[in-house]
């Protein structure tokens, strides 16, 4: 096995192996070339070379949204690091480990001219948990090197015996650092960032390693719920008749069943669950807007809670947000170990717990249900409001609402759904899905440039079949996910082209003026027929309902190729037929 001929280079993949992280996306370049040869020639990690830099990160985003461990991202020096700021603020939000490894030039060769250099400290610093900024080794030839660190010495001896001293305070330092970098990321789930400073000749490897590091232990300490807080809300929570729960991002399988029945069969409480959630019950409320955007004044006054507690991450729906901001509760609870928005303008206590904690240290103190009619009202005004759902899908054209409810009854039991931003995801939301889905979606930033790529990675990975939804500019814009050599035979993707950002066409504004449809809208004929072609994906199209209803009876099937089904809506019709649903719900 060989090995870089570079200590810190040695360092780095050791303590990569030591805290587990196997997998490592590696866009090519030459800073980083000690680090890429010590990867790709250990058989313990699972390396992928991913070109654009923007994409690998989000790839390495969805490794590490499915493997619920942090992934390395591997680049050189210069604007190459950059490109990976978008995932790396999307992993900070949505709370998903990433290990930044950025290759560096040496100090003196910074700020002075020199190619592909930029200042590479702490360049994520408003999004990063942590940013360690390790130092150079000195260099072993017999001609030693004199530095900044090392100051002139008349005698060699004495020269060799500072050089021993300073390099060993050097890798202490980085052994420290790294260490502190990777544990951060596991305990806390979130981005950090290494950057590593490389001095020429890169691509010298050994055959044996140089150095011995020591990995420190990953300690995960769960603190208790707070007494204080605990009974606080034990007591509000006894007395008040109107509670409502909104779930956000939320991963599958993570609040334990016994909870949510226990908390189901509260006549005083509704939940709320956005797409997003991965919590199903028939005594909840998901598809919010369909509820909420037809409420008079007064059932919005009836419909305000006493108490709000929120769990999970981001929420999608705008709508939910107007209506709480308006008619705030009481009492705002939210249940997370690390943050607590102030998303309603009203929070008043941040339980720093996990929501099954919560809930255990809660609910076995309840003994008995206050009387309310609040859950069986909304229950009835859900009940409503899906009747007219279904009769207006009866009496509307082929447009994207359409397509949004053939293709959510289509997708196979058990798939992972992934769902691009803007559109996508707010049509997703008005519909009730097969509770044997998982559902992911970029919420940290909520932004549409990474959707594909991560999307690819968690499909890499993952056991089960992954269906992506996406619309027409985020596919575009995100193009370059598909240039890899790892994409499964049974992934999907699904496009759904309206020939132009369909959103702002909902969005208050001057709709059909050129100013509009150019610099809002951003209006085109493009497809994606030849970039199919081009990454080897299988490619159907649809312009009619019929012709969809055809294209999805196979699209899941086996195949030796990944497939791509694009979708063409007609533009103008798809925001009036959005904005009349919410009249024909009342």
């Amino acid at each position: 096995m060989i090995y870089p001929k570079i200590p810190l280079a040695q360092t780095v993949i050791q303590l990569c192996k030591a805290k587990n992280i196997k997998h490592i996306v590696i866009s090519p370049g030459s800073r980083n070339a000690p680090l890429t040869i010590g990867f790709t020639a250990d058989k313990f990690f699972k390396c992928y070379s991913i070109v654009d830099e923007r994409s690998a990160a989000f790839f390495a985003l969805g490794l590490a949204q499915q493997l619920k461990h942090p992934v390395a991202v591997l680049c050189t020096s210069g604007s190459a690091l950059l490109n990976y700021y978008p995932a790396i603020s999307e992993a900070f939000y949505s709370d998903i480990p990433l290990v930044v490894l950025s290759a560096d030039r040496p100090k003196h060769l910074i700020e002075i001219g020199d190619g592909q250099t930029i200042n590479q400290k702490y360049v994520f610093q408003n999004h990063i948990l942590y940013s360690a900024n390790l130092k150079l080794d000195l260099k072993d030839e017999k001609n030693i090197p004199l530095t900044e660190d090392l100051p002139i010495m008349k005698n060699l001896e004495d020269k060799l015996e500072r050089f021993l001293g300073f390099q060993k305070d050097i890798q202490t330092h980085n052994e420290i650092e790294i260490n502190t970098s990777i544990n951060t990321a596991i305990i806390e789930k979130g981005p950090v960032h290494i950057n590593i400073p490389f001095d020429e000749p890169l691509y010298e490897t050994v055959d044996k390693e140089s150095i011995e590091t020591k990995s420190t232990d990953v300690v995960l300490k769960e603190k208790p719920v707070d007494s204080y807080a605990l009974q606080e809300c034990y007591e509000y929570w006894n007395s008040a008749t109107k509670k409502m729960i909104l779930v956000g991002v939320n991963q599958p399988n993570q609040i334990e069943q016994k909870w949510l029945d226990d908390i189901a069969k509260d006549d005083s409480v509704i939940i709320f669950t956005e797409t997003t959630s991965n919590l199903h019950d028939d005594s909840f409320l998901p598809s919010i807007d369909q509820i909420i955007a037809p409420l008079t004044e007064k059932e919005q006054i009836d419909l305000q809670p006493e108490i709000l507690l929120t769990f999970g991450g981001m929420i999608v729906s705008k709508k939910i947000k107007s209506f709480l901001r308006k008619y705030q509760p009481k009492h705002h609870w939210h249940i997370d170990k690390k943050k607590a928005y102030d998303t309603f303008f009203c929070l008043s206590m941040h339980v720093e717990a996990s929501p099954n904690q919560f809930f255990e240290s809660l609910l076995p103190k309840i003994t008995h249900y206050v009387k309310s009619d609040y859950k069986e009202t909304w229950l009835a005004v859900k009940d409503r409001r899906l009747e007219r759902h279904n009769l207006y899908l009866k009496k509307i054209p082929f447009c994207d609402f359409i397509v949004f409810d053939l293709i959510l009854k289509s997708i196979p039991n058990h798939s992972i759904l992934q769902v691009g931003n803007s559109s996508a995801i707010r049509y997703t939301q008005l519909f009730n899905l097969n509770k044997t889905l998982e559902v992911y979606c970029n919420r940290g930033t909520s932004g549409i440039d990474g959707s594909t790529s991560t999307a690819i990675g968690f499909s890499v990975v993952s056991k089960k079949r992954t269906v992506f939804i996406t619309g027409d500019l985020s596919f575009l814009y995100d193009s370059n996910g598909l240039w890899n050599n790892y994409i499964p035979n049974n992934f999907r993707i699904i496009v759904i082209n309206n020939q132009g950002g369909g959103i702002f066409r909902i969005l208050p504004g001057q709709k059909n003026t050129k100013n509009f449809d150019t610099f809002f809208e951003t209006k085109h004929d493009l497809n994606a027929k030849y970039m199919s072609k081009m990454y080897s994906f299988e490619y159907l199209s649809a312009k009619t309902g019929q012709q969809l209803k055809n294209r999805l009876e196979n699209f899941y099937s086996e195949s030796y190729r990944p497939k791509l089904l694009e979708i063409f809506t007609p533009r103008i019709i798809n925001d009036e037929v959005l904005l009349k649903y919410f009249d024909a719900l009342v």
